[in-house]
């Protein structure tokens, strides 16, 4: 299970950290990542990291202004987000990839991020 928090409403160029605590069957999974959808378009890929560390791999929207970290003691995924912009608002869903599968099967229920000009 995933539980993903700190959405909110931000000014442009505000940062805001959001939080994933992940529950369950932790020791299969291989990587965990970030997602978003905004209103009217299809869900896209943010970021992620092996749940173990590792180098994250985002994607080139976000590269340089977001960073993932994942704190194992505490079965927590971070996405820190710096100079945000409008067209970071999105719905964001954190996402866990089984080890060895390819895919993302487990996700949270998504936070909203809205960020006004």
């Amino acid at each position: 299970q995933l539980q993903a928090s700190g959405g909110g409403s931000v000014q442009a160029g505000d940062s805001l950290r959001l939080s994933c605590v992940v529950s369950g069957r932790t020791r299969s999974i291989g990587r965990v990542g970030w997602f978003r959808q905004a209103p009217g378009k299809a869900r896209e890929f943010v970021g992620a990291i092996g749940w173990s560390g590792g180098r994250a791999l985002y994607a080139d929207s976000v590269r340089d202004r977001f960073t993932i970290s994942s704190a194992n003691a505490k079965n927590t995924l971070y996405l820190l987000m710096n100079s945000l912009k409008p067209e970071d608002t999105a719905v964001y869903y954190c996402a866990a990839e089984p080890v060895a599968t390819g895919r993302y099967v487990w996700w949270g229920q998504g936070t909203l991020v809205t960020v006004s000009s």
